[in-house]
């Protein structure tokens, strides 16, 4: 049987859209090193801008992210906060897969307490629809959308080694003689949460006596917030291989978020040339995403100077003219 998916109200009201501004809310998203996942989150930046969002984007920089992209970052509207590095048990870090164990620096998001809700978005994300509407989702839980075990990077787990998956539970049953099944798992490129300085102590204390598996701070995310957990639609993190794993499941007109997390998507290094990417839909979602990437009119300063003149024009258009006295 499919799992309860969480769902929340697309349409608010003028009203609604007026408090908003009133209250603590931000997207935040992860940026290390000084390679070219700078380019994602500008995309990102100017993604969140075309759909309207009323939110800002803050930027967790790790120390080695260089000034010349922190000034990008801040020139495209973005608030850079730097944070230092959170590291798995010394001397076990070789149970994570490399690329993954910087990803721990993530936790530190949840120190962020001048904000009361927060979205949090991979670097490699892309938001084709406005999902403002997701910070109104209750509070006291951890929502995010459920990942696929079909790829070949899981190729390690039981999951996949039986062929189960929780996109389609029914079509393999997960075998009693290999205990519970086990809880459902979310992709941790896309999740909805609450800072609080409680939880953030006890992320990095439980952290220090959590041996790291393969999917790093993913496993171990899913591992602690797995009573909180609600699963939300694909629509908020299609994460790419379910348009050929299950695209029963995939309905591409609905979708807000794409995450370009599968092997050669990453629309700044596009080839087409690894396994799916010759794909017709990924080619369009690609495409998509340099649109955005390369529409000057979202840079920030654009729409600041737009703005402006909007503000002016209003203004002038309320100016009351006192004629002057006739000359006659």
């Amino acid at each position: 049987m499919a799992p309860d998916i969480t769902t929340a109200a697309v349409n608010a009201t003028a009203a609604q859209a007026k408090a908003a501004g009133t209250l603590n809310r931000a997207y935040v998203t992860f940026l290390a090193g000084d390679g070219d996942y700078v380019k994602g989150v500008v995309g990102l930046a100017k993604g969140l801008r075309k759909v309207q969002s009323m939110y800002p984007l803050v930027v967790a920089v790790l120390p080695d992210v260089p000034e010349e992209h922190r000034k990008i970052l801040i020139s495209q509207g973005c608030i850079v906060k730097e944070i230092e590095p959170v590291y798995p048990p010394p001397n076990q870090a070789q149970f994570a897969m490399a690329y993954y164990v910087i990803n721990y620096s993530k936790l530190r998001i949840w120190e962020f307490v001048e904000y009361s809700k927060m979205i949090y978005l991979d670097g490699d994300i892309q938001v084709f629809g406005n999902i403002d509407h997701l910070f109104d989702l209750p509070n006291g839980y951890f929502y995010a959308v459920m990942d696929c075990f079909c790829e070949k990077t899981w190729s390690s787990s039981p999951q996949y080694q039986i062929g189960y998956c929780q996109q389609c539970p029914d079509k393999v049953q997960w075998p009693s003689d290999m205990g519970p099944k086990p809880p459902l798992y979310f992709n941790a490129g896309m999740f909805v949460y609450e800072p609080n300085l409680s939880t953030y102590h006890d992320l990095l204390k439980t952290l220090q006596v959590t041996t790291p598996t393969s999917f790093a701070e993913q496993d171990f995310l899913n591992m602690y917030f797995r009573d909180k957990y609600r699963p939300i639609s694909n629509m908020y993190n299609l994460v790419l291989a379910m348009l050929w794993r299950h695209p029963e499941n995939v309905q591409l007109d609905n979708v807000k978020v794409v995450h370009y997390c599968a092997a050669g998507s990453k629309p700044w290094r596009f080839t087409g040339k690894e396994e799916n990417m010759e794909r017709e839909d990924i080619k369009m979602l690609v495409k998509k995403w340099w649109d955005v990437y390369e529409d000057e009119t979202l840079d920030y300063e654009y729409a600041v100077d737009v703005e402006r003149l909007k503000g002016a024009l209003t203004e002038a258009a309320g100016i009351q003219y006192v004629p002057a006295p006739s000359a006659a």
